[in-house]
């Protein structure tokens, strides 16, 4: 069984990966994300040695997901080839993003990673991803690819682009599909 800081630690991590995703690290005070967690801000900050180590530990934690997502993903795919594993995980991180938390929180956290704790925690994050690409099969080429789809995904799902009947977001969107 957990100990009670444990057990905290893992609900404000939880709360802190949503709270953050709405206002992003500068605009969002702790007590905004302690407040959503049921606890005091002096006992968030304990726990996470202050704003910048919670914020760093829900980028962490958004970034565990995706890839433990993936990998439940990738089993389901086991002896395909790279190309219909890569088309899969596609499609399940589109499903993945459908929760704004994570698309959300992955996009403060890159829009801060010239802070040097936030910016290492980014490329962890996109280090492990690749990795685990390398380990489906796919190559150099593919994994690019890979992301930039999934950042394609990003603007289409933050803009709201699936939903403009225009002829330059038809070309965004070719081909792409999200769950609202």
């Amino acid at each position: 069984m957990r100990s009670t800081a444990e057990a905290r630690r893992a609900v404000l991590l939880d709360r802190a990966v949503a709270v953050f995703a709405r206002n992003g690290y500068h605009a969002t005070p702790v007590t905004a994300v302690a407040a959503a967690a049921g606890i005091s801000e002096a006992y968030a900050l304990r726990l996470f040695s202050g704003k910048l180590g919670l914020f760093v530990a829900a980028v962490e934690a958004c970034y565990e997901r995706i890839l433990a997502t993936l990998e439940t993903a990738a089993e389901e795919m086991a002896g395909k080839s790279p190309a219909l594993v890569l088309e899969y995980l596609g499609d399940t991180y589109a499903e993945l993003i459908a929760d704004k938390d994570l698309l959300m929180l992955q996009v403060h956290a890159q829009s801060v990673s010239d802070v040097p704790e936030v910016g290492v925690a980014v490329r962890s994050g996109y280090r492990r991803l690749v990795d685990f690409l390398r380990v489906q099969g796919a190559d150099d080429q593919q994994i690019q690819q890979f992301v930039a789809y999934g950042q394609l995904c990003h603007l289409i799902v933050t803009t709201g682009l699936d939903n403009v009947d225009e002829s330059w977001a038809h070309a965004l969107t070719f081909g792409m599909r999200h769950v609202p």
